[in-house]
């Protein structure tokens, strides 16, 4: 069984779901500790022509909280209004922007919940299979840290491959996790270009610039374009 654990994002990029789609089992990494300025509660769109944050609003956000111990704010409305102005003229704006909407309107306030509830939707709207798992529901020793705390959740739910995106080659090595009996890969995305407003494409934007100029059937494509290292 293959199995990846991760943070949950703010309508990540193309890679994350990539990541999703390629594992049996995705754990969402809910019961860590919030990390500023990272992709938990921000991500990147294109705005009149440039790269532009949308910010999910945060109350009392602070990197000695859990991500599941944080509340979101009421900032709803304006990131709708500001994703509205930044595509409402992108050729799948019709069907990508009501089920964004339902992400970001749903009555959720824990952060955890809401980053959840927001990768099942989206995850089914791609047409991936992938089981989720939530962390914190996981029967763990959480006194684990780093390394020994992954393998550890490998080794709980009986896995003999596990993923990790590329940035955790600074993180991991393949020897650690083959002395638990894992085989670990790095998940390599292969250069995903397609037409956006100008001349100039800006890669690796939230999904939900992919979502805006892509069509379902062209974005379950992008999902298979990665190699495993």
């Amino acid at each position: 069984m293959t199995i990846a654990i991760m943070q949950p994002y703010f309508f990540p990029y193309i890679g994350y779901f990539q990541l999703i789609n390629a594992v049996d089992k995705f754990i969402i990494y809910d019961d860590v500790n919030f990390i500023k300025q990272g992709w938990i509660a921000r991500n990147r769109i294109i705005l009149q022509g440039k790269e532009h944050y949308v910010i999910l609003q945060l109350n009392g956000a602070s990197s000695f909280k859990k991500i599941n111990e944080i509340q979101i704010g009421t900032n709803a409305e304006k990131l709708l209004k500001t994703i509205y102005q930044a595509y409402n003229k992108a050729p799948f704006f019709s069907s990508s922007f009501p089920i964004i909407e339902k992400i970001i309107k749903i009555n959720i306030i824990n952060l955890a919940d809401f980053l959840i509830n927001q990768l099942i939707i989206l995850s089914s709207y791609f047409g991936i299979s992938t089981e989720f798992l939530i962390s914190s529901s996981i029967n763990k020793d959480n006194n684990l840290k780093g390394l020994e705390k992954v393998i550890h959740i490998c080794n709980i739910l009986g896995a003999t491959k596990y993923i990790n995106s590329i940035g955790g080659q600074k993180l991991y090595n393949k020897e650690d996790f083959q002395n638990s009996g894992i085989n670990l890969y790095f998940l390599k995305s292969k250069p995903i270009k397609y037409k956006q407003f100008g001349d100039i494409f800006f890669s690796n934007l939230s999904i939900i610039d992919v979502m805006m100029f892509n069509d379902v059937p062209t974005i379950k494509n992008y999902l298979n374009q990665y190699e495993l290292i």
